[in-house]
This record gives C-alpha cells, sequence and structure tokens, in this order.
C-alpha cells in the first residue's frame, strides 16, 4: 500500500538533520540505516552510505532515483550462482 498523496514523501528525522548539518561538507559520506526514507532532490550529489543487514554500500544519489526509497539500492541478499564443473577426462 503506497502513501497518500496529499502527504509528503517519508523521510527519517534524524537522516534530514545529518544533511542538513553535513550541508557545508558536501563531500563527506552520510551513513544511515533508514532504508525507508524517499530520496528527495535536496539529496543530489551526496554519497550516502545504505545498511543492508550485514555492511554498508555506498551509493551516489543522482536525478533519477528521486522518489524512490534507499532500499532499493541496497541489495540485502547475494546473487545466487551455480559452480561451474571442468570437463576433464
Amino acid at each position: 500500500m503506497s502513501r497518500g498523496k496529499w502527504k509528503a514523501p517519508y523521510v527519517q528525522n534524524s537522516l534530514i538533520t545529518k544533511f542538513f548539518k553535513e550541508k557545508l561538507a558536501h563531500k563527506s559520506e552520510i551513513k544511515t540505516i533508514s532504508r525507508r526514507s524517499v530520496i528527495i532532490p535536496k539529496f543530489i550529489g551526496y554519497t550516502v552510505q545504505i545498511h543492508n543487514g550485514k555492511t554498508f554500500s555506498k551509493l551516489k544519489i543522482t536525478e533519477d532515483m528521486v522518489g524512490h526509497k534507499l532500499g532499493e539500492f541496497s541489495p540485502t541478499r547475494r546473487r545466487f550462482n551455480f559452480k561451474k564443473k571442468n570437463k576433464s577426462k
């Protein structure tokens, strides 16, 4: 179920304060565990480290990402690959 259009997009308060504190130091990375927060236009150009449950993954925010959630860009599961067997006889 999506959030109502009459409401503003959800961004965690602590995440907003981190972005405004880091306003002067634009190159520093911001760590967050808030995967449910929506990317807003103020975040463009920042590098964010998003927690995926085990480690932090880096993400450079661009214009195309506005409106999506932070968790969409940090996968929580590894891809499964079958091991390839060598054909030696």
